[in-house]
């Protein structure tokens, strides 16, 4: 799934540390991060914000159907 123009990415990650199951950001070379992974947030972060100060796209891969719903619950309400 994709998600554009994330203004709150501390918010995002809070979503993502709540999940069940893996969750993973897909990069634009295609290599699969996992977000669960305190590590992998901060260098995404880092990354992200040495470019912009929103997120304007980022492609996520969450396996839990309940997980899947909570991001797609974060986009609607941001």
């Amino acid at each position: 799934m994709k998600l554009q123009n994330v203004k709150d990415p501390e918010k995002l990650f809070e979503v993502i540390d709540s999940c069940q199951g893996k969750v993973e950001l897909v990069t634009g070379e295609g290599d699969r991060l996992n977000l669960k992974s305190k590590l992998s947030q901060f260098l995404s972060l880092a990354n992200i914000f040495s470019v912009k100060e929103q997120i304007p796209e980022l492609e996520l891969v969450a396996y839990d159907p309940a997980d899947v719903k909570k991001l797609i619950d974060f986009m609607l309400n941001e």
